[in-house]
């Protein structure tokens, strides 16, 4: 994703979709007795630009760290930005350079990484339906020696991070000569389904041939490792390139049927894809997620009663991507919208779109995740330190006043151990100072874990050992583990308070489970309570305490 985000200076109600109906069915209700419409959204509530002059600024303040937030950062493999960081590295290298960036996550103190497995009609894995990517060895097709997508799933989650693979649907190459792709490329194997804009080469998303394509190719993956999420970026039809046409008359023609308006109808070829993936990942694999991260303004108010108080480009418009219908239909589980603006901005204020972003996922209850622009600070844009700290600090009073922001990603790895002008170090202090569990998402199947025996906590020489045990049967048993601790001797520990939580684990092969707390004091007194989580971070209520002296 080169996350282009430029901004020129002057620059329909819906039924209850699918997870609507699963949400209702996982609380046992007759979901096809439901005709339920969302009628148009209020206008978003007034949020103030002086951080601490509003209740809800007073009640965020009052709340304190959040227990349950998606932190993530996107790493990045087009044309190499993140990872691997050139082409030609051994796989050992390779392996070594991925662990680096999830040790980077875990310094953080993020939860999930987005990493991008697809990123020209080509495979982090070894697919049947298109060739290794080049970005791995620098020769497409070149088998890297290990499959990279199988490596980054298990280390990801043997750190108990969540892990999104990321794909780019439509862009088939970084340039525009078919011939330099490998013969046995799908693209090259069917000519007629690509066309060339802007120097690169594109599928055309207007041929049911190429949706199904796309689709097979994607869901390869998802069939074969253990994802925990799908993630698409912001391109669909491509950006505007001054003096060129998107050459699609004959698919138009040829498919175009019962559409006046190209454009109309290029909305609806994305439209029947993002829907279609959508049923079926859920199909195929109920638990994993679907989000997109699209431009950050759908439209100006200006141009639509129903969009933002902005003045930028309109993915609506530009890219031909509904994205607002997409969450109100329930497509998503989670809407990753790259608000790469500061405070202030007068043709896109981050303060006017979180909250407009906000108002929308609420009406369907998809889950917000904002995206962040780190690069932004490295480049000099943003010019003040605090920027994406206040970012978090604006999120999460809008959070209090009733419209959820579930959390923030950041673009791109690279940028985040670089820590440009300390702007993530400040991030860390001010909201990252204890681990966050990933939000739990009520309408994805649920596991009855049961809650975790704390049998034993015992001082060594490396600080706490816990062990406790999850007896449960196969079926329920635990995906990972979160560990409460409070200074002193207590009965009870409240595993609400996000200030009690020091870590979590993924689960051990059978039933006992340990974990050591490098962070205790020695002779410091604390006491100790786990849970249990299950895949989709749903959790058990808490063990017994038993303390450590």
């Amino acid at each position: 994703m080169t996350h282009r985000q430029s901004l020129p200076a002057d620059e329909p109600t819906a039924a209850v979709g699918r997870r609507g109906f699963l949400t209702l069915a996982v609380a046992g209700v007759a979901a096809s007795a439901f005709t339920v419409t969302i009628g148009g959204l209020a206008p978003a509530p007034a949020h103030a630009n002086a951080f601490g002059t509003t209740a809800a600024a007073t009640a965020a303040a009052a709340a304190g760290p959040r227990k349950r937030e998606l932190r993530a950062m996107w790493i990045s493999s087009v044309v190499n930005i993140d990872w691997p960081s050139r082409t030609g590295l051994s796989a050992d290298a390779q392996r070594a350079e991925f662990l680096h960036w999830l040790d980077v996550a875990e310094q953080f103190r993020l939860n999930a990484v987005f990493v991008q497995v697809r990123p020209t009609a080509d495979a982090f894995w070894p697919s049947p339906l298109e060739p290794w990517s080049q970005y791995l060895t620098g020769v497409q097709g070149q088998d890297p020696g290990y499959d990279p997508l199988a490596f980054i799933v298990e280390e990801a989650h043997a750190r108990n991070l969540e892990l999104h693979a990321w794909y780019n649907p439509y862009r088939v190459s970084m340039q525009a000569d078919p011939a330099q792709l490998v013969p046995e490329h799908p693209a090259r194997v069917h000519p007629e389904w690509i066309w060339a804009y802007g120097g690169k080469l594109y599928f055309d998303p207007g041929l049911p041939e190429v949706q199904e394509h796309i689709q097979r190719a994607i869901l390869h993956s998802v069939e074969h490792y253990d994802l925990d999420g799908v993630h698409f970026d912001d391109y669909f039809y491509p950006y505007p390139v001054a003096g060129q046409v998107v050459p699609d008359a004959a698919t138009f023609a040829a498919h175009g049927a019962g559409f006046d308006d190209v454009a109309d109808w290029r909305r609806h070829n994305v439209d029947t894809f993002v829907r279609s993936i959508s049923e079926r990942i859920k199909a195929l694999k109920p638990w994993v997620k679907f989000g997109i991260s699209p431009f950050g303004i759908w439209r100006n108010r200006a141009t639509d009663p129903l969009g933002s108080e902005t003045g930028g480009s309109q993915s609506y418009d530009l890219q031909f991507a509904d994205t607002r219908k997409w969450v109100l239909e329930g497509w998503l589980d989670y809407i990753n919208p790259q608000v790469y603006w500061q405070i202030g901005l007068a043709v896109a204020d981050y303060a006017k779109l979180v909250p407009w972003w906000a108002e929308v996922a609420a009406a369907s209850g998809t889950h917000l995740y904002i995206g962040e622009a780190l690069y932004k600070v490295t480049s000099g844009v943003f010019t003040d330190p605090a920027e994406l700290s206040n970012h978090l600090t604006m999120d999460r009073e809008i959070d209090a006043a009733g419209t959820p922001v579930h959390g923030n990603v950041y673009f791109s790895a690279k940028h985040v151990p670089a820590d440009p002008q300390g702007s993530m170090s400040r991030v860390v202090a001010d909201h990252y100072a204890h681990p966050a569990i990933v939000p739990a998402m009520e309408w994805l199947p649920a596991t009855d874990v049961r809650t975790p025996v704390l049998a034993r906590v015992a001082r060594t020489d490396g600080g706490v050992e816990l062990q406790w045990s999850d007896a449960a049967p196969p079926t329920r048993r635990a995906t990972s583990f979160a560990v409460y601790r409070v200074d002193g001797a207590a009965d009870a520990i409240d595993v609400e308070d996000a200030t009690n939580l020091v870590a979590t684990v993924r689960a051990q092969a059978g039933v006992v489970q340990r974990w050591t707390d490098v962070t205790a004091e020695a002779g410091r007194a604390y006491a100790y309570s786990v849970t249990a989580l299950d895949r989709v971070w749903n959790e058990s209520g808490p063990s017994a305490v038993r303390a450590a002296g």
